[in-house]
């Protein structure tokens, strides 16, 4: 099948849009990766029965093709969809040589924002909350919905400003909040989803009655829940047994969520927990309730400054220490930027600041001097940590910080306390920025990350650290890097 037969077929039982225009297929060919695959096709459903009729006439039509190829061909694997919304990912998650599945252009609804209390213990008592949304919300979107509730989805990633929630829940996204409040999967309640015969399913917390109803069901849902429960029931210890014993992780599916105590919890058996982090390769997902958190009002930066003659001798020998001790002060967030980010940021503070409001860019600009003056006296530190505490009063929240500096005191590195949001925004920027500072302001040169979300030990910093510079350094006459991350779970 060609595809001008492969569109015809699509729009005809579909009512939103397909397209194969070159300008099209070359945009939606790249993610934030080092990856190009160009599809062969765009379709923009306008709705889950759009992405179910999408469905099963791909299934219908992988089967016909491989029948008319001859019986020993099977089915054409060759044809598939592929959900994409912002394309923010950056390990090529929505790319395909065959069908993208956009949400970003009709499915991009908030479709409600309620707050809640934890009742039966069906919601966690951190929960305040909840949203529904379809997968084309960009998260920007979403969180104006939200706060106007005085509510957030805490799980946001650094692209909050770019990414969208079809990739924020398929990808399990985590983020600088993510220390203290866990990554998305925490928090997805509830996600209607489209099988791969294109049936539709609601996936939520079942209890041991609800499963069983389930599991009876003559169909794929059916079967899903017949075979996934006697897997978690045959292999339990074998997957409690591999259960990651990091404190982020972004690798793999996720058995061990799907089943939790029935004593604990007595909606314990939740198939979107399995969805969260599959990146669109179990199910897409149409619609989503997640659960939302009341942030705290108040927040205090303790910044350190690690690695360089003026800021302690100690560098990254006791980066383990530090880390241990900040984390005894339970800090929402705990990031870091290296050297190349801190140059870098003070290189395009220009281009940075041009991208704000005249105030705002005014301000920063004047917070900024002290950074270049370390740049102008070689006084650059290796790398910079930051421990934000947030509490109900800002009080509260000096206090913390102020513990945690105090905390440090023996180990003899340079610290300083930002009293208040306003303070700690220029680090902030420059943590956020992080990646864009490369892809927005180095033309001509491409920007991705190639070592990209990975975990180790904060004990291993010391020995992990000075060996990924020495590897980068070996090709740094052909690339330009920087290293960012969240130091205070070991994700870099």
């Amino acid at each position: 099948m060609d595809t001008t037969d492969l569109k015809s077929a699509l729009a005809g039982v579909m009512k939103g849009e397909v397209s194969d225009d070159a300008e099209t297929l070359k945009k939606l060919s790249r993610d934030t990766s080092l990856l190009t695959r160009t599809p062969q096709l765009v379709v923009y459903p306008v709705d889950a029965n759009d992405v179910s009729a999408i469905v099963k006439e791909v299934a219908a039509l992988r089967q016909f093709d491989g029948l008319t190829a001859g019986k020993d061909q099977g089915e054409r694997v060759d044809l598939s969809v592929t959900a994409r919304s912002a394309g923010t990912d950056m390990s090529g998650g929505p790319l395909t040589t065959s069908i993208v599945v956009s949400f970003t252009e009709h499915m991009n609804h908030m479709l409600e924002v309620g707050t809640t209390s934890p009742e039966g213990g069906l919601r966690s008592a951190q929960t305040a909350g909840y949203a529904v949304c379809e997968p084309g919300v960009y998260y920007r979107d979403f969180e104006k919905a939200t706060l106007a509730k005085g509510l957030i989805l805490p799980s946001y990633p650094a692209s909050r400003e770019l990414a969208a929630m079809g990739g924020i829940v398929a990808n399990n996204a985590g983020g600088e909040r993510t220390l203290k409040y866990g990554k998305t999967e925490k928090y997805v309640e509830e996600l209607d989803v489209v099988l791969s015969d294109g049936s539709i399913a609601t996936f939520k917390g079942l209890d041991a009655v609800e499963l069983e109803a389930k599991k009876s069901l003559n169909n794929l849902e059916g079967k899903i829940y017949r075979e996934m429960d006697a897997l978690l029931t045959e292999n339990a210890v074998l997957i409690e047994a591999h259960r990651p014993k990091v404190s982020k992780n972004s690798a793999g599916y996720a058995l061990w969520s799907v089943r939790e105590s029935k004593e604990v919890k007595p909606l314990y058996f939740n198939l979107a927990k399995l969805i969260c982090g599959s990146q669109g390769t179990l199910a897409l997902w149409t619609r989503a309730k997640l659960g939302l958190v009341k942030p705290k009002a108040h927040r205090a930066m303790l910044v350190i400054f690690l690695g360089s003659p003026k800021h302690g001798e100690g560098g990254l020998a006791i980066l383990p220490e530090i880390v241990r001790r900040v984390l005894e002060q339970n800090p929402e967030s705990f990031e870091s930027y290296d050297d190349h980010t801190f140059m870098l940021a003070v290189k395009f503070l220009p281009q940075m600041l041009a991208q704000m409001g005249f105030a705002k860019a005014a301000r920063l600009g004047i917070d900024f001097i002290p950074e270049a003056a370390m740049v102008a006296s070689g006084g650059v530190p290796k790398l910079i940590l930051m421990a934000e505490f947030a509490e109900d009063t800002i009080e509260e929240a000096d206090a913390k910080a102020l513990a945690a500096k105090e905390a440090l005191a023996d180990l003899h590195v340079q610290t300083k306390i930002e009293k208040d949001e306003k303070e700690s925004e220029k680090y902030w920027i420059v943590r956020r920025e992080s990646f864009n500072l490369l892809r927005k302001n180095l033309h001509g040169l491409v920007s991705a990350p190639f070592i990209d979300d990975f975990v180790v030990p904060p004990s291993c910093y010391p020995d992990f650290l000075p060996k990924l510079s020495a590897l980068l350094d070996e090709y740094k006459s052909n690339m330009i890097y920087t290293v960012a991350g969240h130091i205070g779970d070991g994700n870099i």
